[in-house]
């Protein structure tokens, strides 16, 4: 059963001991992301701070910061159960025989779930401010001590495309400017910034609607790389096994999650920008002040008692690190579909997402990790991958002693780079420009002579499998502890 909403979703954390109640007096400047920070690293549980000073909201945070707490969400025992899944389903072909047909059942309620479903009432509008509404009772986080103020950091912001009406759900921070307006962090290649331009283009307002705190699984869909074709709450219908129950919005043409604990609805003003950080970003680094579009409040609904959820980033590793490997998991099958030589994948935590791709390939001819390292900067969120290695299919690419070892031994600088130029991620300062930079590509697999290798390529150190078997038999004999 999918979770009612991020209530029951604390209500199960709790009862493991996954989730644990602060009730020490925190401030929301600072003092709650240095617990925060502390309990990421250390893997710790969930964090719900009830005291928090000034406000009568308490704030919810890491509340994804383990693979235990991710799955849970995605209610699976491991993340590649998910990708499984998905492509079973994308599979599927037309039944020829009766048994057949019954054995698509299950995958048709699947494909119902899919669908939003709209309601007429919904706990998240129990309480409305629509006449001047304000910011300032919510406990919204200043993280880092060079931010420029206080910034919302994990919403799920709603646009639709002017044009086709398509909707766009993505996760892009909030700056508070004032208890009405917010800076609106769109970086340019993102769904919601593409929204803005074509409504700028056409001199209206874009309609924005914020969400906070909805069921888990909803927040992580926000965060997928999915295609611009797709809806993300198509996604989260799949991952919920149940589909979304939306309402609409009170003062914009949007319908937003019924679940949700708060909304923030408003407008985009056309030809309006305003200076927006610095922030602390999840590249450990302050990403520097710029110009972005204003989002101006319109009307805030909420729950009666409604929870304030935030998630601190910084140097890795932090709670997002166990979003990002969600991803990496459930589309590793769906990039399967594209690339079926590609036979395991690894984005690195500590290369916050972009800046490293671990790849291991079922190499099939001459140049084939070259071909493979074009396709994936070509795809999506990939073309942000500012090193790309591809190994031999043996190599285990989340064993990172195994991957150092195999790039170093494999690769000849002068014959096996591939060095780029392009489209690099919004938030990566050592580019000579915005938005675009260079890339390189390492091939670190074994060379076959028609690459160029003259000489042997030579074996690779194994023990003899007879010995292997007979000292694993006698292991307990030894006496040696491990």
């Amino acid at each position: 059963m999918a979770y009612t909403d991020l209530n029951a979703f604390l209500d199960k954390l709790e009862s493991i001991g996954e989730l644990v109640r602060i009730k020490e007096p925190l401030d929301p400047y600072l003092e709650i992301c240095e617990v925060t920070d502390r309990v990421c690293k250390a893997g710790g549980p969930a964090l719900l701070f009830e005291n928090v000073r000034g406000k009568n909201i308490p704030v919810l945070t890491n509340l994804f910061g383990s693979m235990k707490r991710m799955c849970l969400a995605l209610e699976v025992d491991h993340l590649d159960q998910v990708g499984e899944e998905l492509t079973a389903l994308l599979k599927t072909e037309p039944p020829r025989t009766l048994r057949q047909t019954l054995s698509l059942v299950p995958k048709l309620k699947r494909l119902r779930s899919l669908f939003p479903k709209t309601v007429s009432q919904a706990p998240c509008q129990e309480i409305v401010f629509r006449d001047k509404p304000d910011m300032s009772p919510y406990p919204i986080l200043t993280t880092w001590p060079l931010d420029a103020g206080p910034f919302i950091t994990l919403p799920l912001v709603i646009t639709k495309d002017p044009h086709s009406g398509r909707r766009n759900i993505g996760m892009y921070r909030l700056q508070v400017f004032d208890n009405q307006t917010l800076g609106m962090h769109w970086q340019t290649h993102k769904g919601g910034a593409q929204h803005f331009r074509l409504a700028e283009a056409d001199g209206l307002d874009l309609p924005v609607a914020v969400v906070l705190g909805p069921d888990p699984v909803l927040t992580y869909a926000a965060t997928a790389p999915l295609p611009e074709e797709l809806d993300e709450l198509m996604l989260a219908g799949f991952l919920r096994h149940e589909p979304v129950s939306l309402v609409k919005c009170l003062s914009v043409d949007l319908e937003v999650p019924a679940n949700a604990q708060i909304i923030i609805e408003g407008l985009v003003k056309t030809g309006e920008r305003r200076r927006e950080g610095p922030f602390g970003d999840h590249t450990g680094y302050y990403s520097p002040a710029d110009d972005y579009p204003v989002m101006h409040i319109t009307c805030i609904t909420q729950r009666k008692n409604p929870i304030y959820p935030a998630t601190v980033v910084g140097i890795p590793p932090m709670e997002d690190a166990y979003l990002g490997k969600a991803t990496e998991r459930i589309f590793l099958p769906l990039l399967r579909q594209t690339l079926p030589e590609i036979r395991d994948m690894h984005l690195p935590v500590a290369g916050a997402f972009h800046n490293f791709a671990f790849v291991s390939l079922d190499k099939r001819y001459p140049g084939h990790a070259k071909k493979v390292m074009q396709a994936l900067w070509g795809l999506g969120q990939m073309m942000f991958s500012k090193f790309i290695v591809v190994l031999d299919r043996d190599v285990d690419v989340q064993d990172l002693n195994q991957v150092i070892w195999q790039w170093g031994a494999n690769v000849d600088p002068k014959r096996d780079l591939v060095l780029v130029e392009g489209p690099v991620d919004a938030l990566d300062h050592a580019s000579p420009l915005p938005h675009l930079g260079s890339k390189i590509g390492f091939d670190a697999t074994t060379k076959w002579p028609e690459e160029g290798i003259t000489r042997p390529w030579p074996e690779k150190i194994e023990m003899d499998p007879k010995v292997k078997e007979r000292i694993d038999q006698i292991w307990q004999k030894l006496g040696i502890s491990q």
